[in-house]
């Protein structure tokens, strides 16, 4: 039950920046959008492409080596798991 949880942890806690960066970017661009009303569906799909990346590129390396430090866990735990 505990390596359940603690992957769905690291799964939000993981996933979180790129998330919130694509919120965010939705939202200043649909407030752009109902500003000039311009309605283009297009028009939100590249910035929060981009910013996505640039938020994978900052945040990789954490991302990383919080999957890597919980992988590196759960073998070491695997002798207890079994024994």
């Amino acid at each position: 039950m505990t390596l359940g949880r603690q992957a769905l942890e690291l799964t939000l806690v993981v996933s979180a920046p790129p998330l919130l960066a694509a919120l965010v970017i939705g939202l200043i661009i649909s407030i752009f959008q109902a500003a000039t009303q311009i309605n283009e569906m297009t028009l939100t799909f590249i910035p929060k492409l981009v910013g996505m990346f640039i938020v994978l590129i900052i945040a990789g390396p954490w991302m990383t080596g919080m999957m890597v430090d919980y992988i590196q866990r759960l073998f070491a735990s695997i002798p207890w798991l079994v024994g």
